[in-house]
């Protein structure tokens, strides 16, 4: 047998030997609450003192002030993106019943989901216009892969393209004739602090301007998620080096700064009758425009937390992000789930390398020497 075959063997073999190893239960389950436990909150929507927001991939219905969340979806898919009708009533969401992710509307108490769109293209929930109409972006009816905003009149199905390339993020002002929105879209690039060609701006389109105009040229870097509230645009920005909230006025001058959060950026802003709420690292907060003031909601979810219960993984291969050969054919580094494991060719331990948690590690290579 050659060298190099007699190497490969053996290394497939220590790759099989420490992923059964791994193999145990996943996690332990923590002491049981009754009351409830801590989520990862996501994509909130507030409308009065009523959220709607994502985890577990469903949809779950809490009090503005915190407090016991209720699940509002149960499907295996994941939803995403809700927005609250103007009235209060109805909750839009992005949603993979049927596989493609298309637009549902629900009963905001919850009830059986109605599809809205059938584009066949990833169609996501964005706003509603002032008079109750449903907005949402698809690539569907652009002659390029770019995104665009279309509104869907509920009552009869009969759609309407917003004339905007790569249009997202779409709000109105009090009135419905002036839109605000993205260009472009969402690069899903997250680099902290991107300054580069696809960096979001917030613009302004509405009744007799021949020509969209932007409003946030004046900085290099992301500008995005515009909320219309009193005369002024809210928006998000890393203007500080962290993702915040700003405001400025309707014509994009007198730029100021609300909330000062360092580290987590604010992600998904969504504002109603002067109060804002985003997500902030796993948590939901709250800022009152009028206050000047953001607090942390205190929400607990009443699940049974299914994915942390202890199990047994028959394919545990399926978590090995990366294997490094020592140099010397000594040992193995395996990256798996994000924890770093030295497997010895011969007799010897099986070692954990990492040792902090909370800290997730990829890519592990031996140095040269």
């Amino acid at each position: 047998m050659s060298r190099s075959r007699s190497r490969t063997i053996c290394l497939n073999g220590l790759i099989l030997l420490a992923l059964l190893s791994l193999a145990g239960p996943v996690m332990a389950v923590a002491q049981s609450r009754p009351e409830g436990g801590p989520g990862y909150y996501r994509f909130p929507a507030l409308h009065g003192e009523t959220i709607v927001f994502a985890a577990e991939g469903d949809l779950w219905h809490v009090s503005a002030a915190g407090g016991l969340a209720r699940r509002l979806t149960t499907h295996a898919e994941e939803e995403t993106d809700p927005v609250i009708s103007p009235d209060g009533s109805l909750v839009a969401f992005t949603a993979r019943y049927e596989g493609p992710a298309e637009v549902y509307t629900m009963p905001i108490t919850g009830g059986a989901p109605v599809r809205r769109t059938f584009e066949s293209e990833s169609s996501i929930a964005t706003a509603w216009t002032p008079d109750g109409r449903l907005v949402y972006e698809t690539t569907r009816y652009a002659t390029l892969p770019v995104p665009q905003l279309v509104i869907v009149d509920l009552d009869d199905g009969i759609r309407e393209v917003i004339p905007l390339s790569t249009a997202s993020e779409g709000t109105w002002d009090g009135t419905g004739r002036t839109l605000y929105f993205v260009r472009p879209a969402f690069h899903n690039n997250v680099t902290r602090r991107y300054t580069g060609g696809t960096a979001r701006d917030v613009w302004k389109f509405g009744d007799g301007m021949d020509e969209a105009v932007e409003l946030t040229g004046d900085y290099d870097g992301e500008s995005h998620s515009p909320m219309w509230w009193r005369d002024r645009i809210y928006f998000v920005t890393d203007r500080d080096g962290t993702m915040n909230i700003w405001s400025m006025a309707a014509d994009g001058s007198d730029v100021r700064q609300h909330t000062r959060h360092s580290g987590w950026d604010v992600k998904w802003p969504d504002l109603s009758s002067g109060r804002i709420v985003y997500n902030l690292g796993a948590d939901l907060w709250l800022y009152d425009i009028a206050s000047d003031r953001a607090s942390l909601i205190p929400i607990t979810l009443a699940s049974d937390f299914d994915q942390l219960r202890e199990r047994w993984e028959d394919n545990p291969q399926q978590y090995l992000t990366s294997v490094h050969l020592h140099p010397e054919g000594e040992s193995v580094v395996l990256t798996a789930r994000g924890r770093v494991f030295v497997a010895p060719a011969g007799s010897g331990r099986f070692v954990r390398a990492s040792r902090k948690d909370g800290v997730r590690f990829r890519d592990v290579v031996f140095m040269p020497d």
